[in-house]
């Protein structure tokens, strides 16, 4: 991995990030490399006479991807069309976003997403405009239909009322169910690895992960029950066991990062899924335990979670999924919040060539739902049970 890194990286230093592109098939090194005729290509195409003649750039937000909004003109043929007047971006432009979202492969996955999947999906989630990888230099960029002011997105301070959540478990099911067992998982029409694979990969790319999470988990005595924090040598054994669990499980396509701050609420009440950089093949319950424990409050989450379940279960048997024994599912969640919080102890502890990717006060409420719920759950036990 290490050679892969230094090729990536001597790439990246004799670039020119600047150079402008033209067609849509030239992915971007940079925002500052698109150009008008680039814009018109991905966007103008199916519009005859359509042309971009002016765009400009917001602020950039940098997370594990750099965002921006464009905001575009159009020639009188391009107005007349309804084009998008703005569109959302995620692109990497640092090397250290390059190696983050070039080594996980977070960046084609996504690609693969939206250019593959999101259009035989009966859900709510953004609309993909553009989507593309370069698997020599890493460089990527995912344009997106711009959501402002059709939706609202989530952060750790949104009230989630029980109409939400429900709607949560909706898109959920829609989700889970579509691909639900099919022989097309992992094949060229969705070329989507497994969740135990994923892992893995993310491991090797990530040598420290471990000592990292393991170092956060130590920062947060203070938001959790003393009796977790006395079982600190079995968290990461127990995580462990939880992805290897997969390979034991029903299959279906995941989403893998459910955290509140993906979702959003359409201005028609729906619950919207955004970044779908780590959508693997798995079991659903890693989604379904990760949204409740991160979109609730503790106390919501106690008081409506075994409803929510229900819910989910009658919603994928509507869908003509298979109804697993209740007892599987509820050792399936519990076993699932544990690689939840890694990915949480490891945004407070991030590894070394990884980027700040949460606030701090984000970072420690999300820790305090999933700490709490994993002792509520007894998850150490669940996952560690036999061995």
């Amino acid at each position: 991995m290490n050679i892969e890194i230094e090729r990536v990286a001597g790439l990246f230093a004799s670039e020119a990030l600047d150079m402008p592109v033209t067609r849509r098939d030239e992915v971007p090194h940079s925002y500052a490399a698109i150009t008008d005729a680039w814009l018109t290509d991905v966007l103008c195409r199916d519009h005859r006479g359509a042309a971009v003649i002016a765009h400009s750039f917001d602020e950039r937000d940098d997370g594990s991807s750099n965002r921006r909004r464009i905001m575009l003109e159009y020639n009188s043929p391009g107005r007349d069309a309804g084009l998008p007047v703005t569109v959302f971006c995620k692109a990497a432009e640092t090397l250290n976003n390059r190696l983050v979202l070039g080594l996980s492969r977070a960046a084609q996955i996504e690609a693969d997403f939206y250019n593959l999947v999101r259009g035989r999906m009966e859900i709510e989630a953004p609309e993909g405009l553009y989507a593309s990888f370069d698997p020599e230099n890493f460089a990527s960029l995912i344009m997106l239909r711009d959501l402002r002011g059709a939706a609202t997105f989530c952060d750790d301070r949104t009230e989630m009322t029980r109409e939400l959540a429900e709607q949560q478990i909706r898109t959920l099911a829609n989700l889970h169910s579509r691909f639900y067992q099919s022989p097309e998982l992992s094949s060229p029409t969705l070329p989507f690895i497994t969740w135990p694979q994923w892992w893995a990969r993310m491991m090797a790319a990530s040598p420290d992960f471990e000592a990292c999470c393991d170092r956060a988990f130590g920062q947060c005595e203070d938001i959790m029950p003393a009796r977790l924090f006395a079982r600190r040598s079995e968290i990461w054994p127990a995580t462990m066991a939880s992805v290897a669990q997969h390979d034991n499980l029903p299959q279906t396509l995941i989403h893998c990062d459910v955290h509140l701050k993906n979702w959003y609420i359409a201005n028609d009440g729906a619950m919207g899924l955004s970044d779908w950089q780590i959508t693997t093949v798995g079991h659903w319950s890693r989604d379904l335990i990760y949204t409740m424990t991160t979109a609730l409050t503790i106390d919501n989450r106690r008081a409506w979670e075994k409803d929510l379940v229900e819910l989910y279960l009658d919603l994928m048997a509507e869908r003509g999924v298979p109804r697993e024994p209740i007892d599987q599912v509820w050792a399936a969640l519990r076993q699932q919040l544990m690689s939840a919080l890694a990915f949480w102890t490891i945004t407070l502890c991030p590894a070394e060539g990884m980027p700040d990717m949460q606030p701090l006060r984000t970072t420690r409420e999300f820790l305090n739902r999933l700490l709490t719920a994993i002792d509520d759950h007894a998850s150490l036990d669940a996952c560690l049970a036999g061995k």
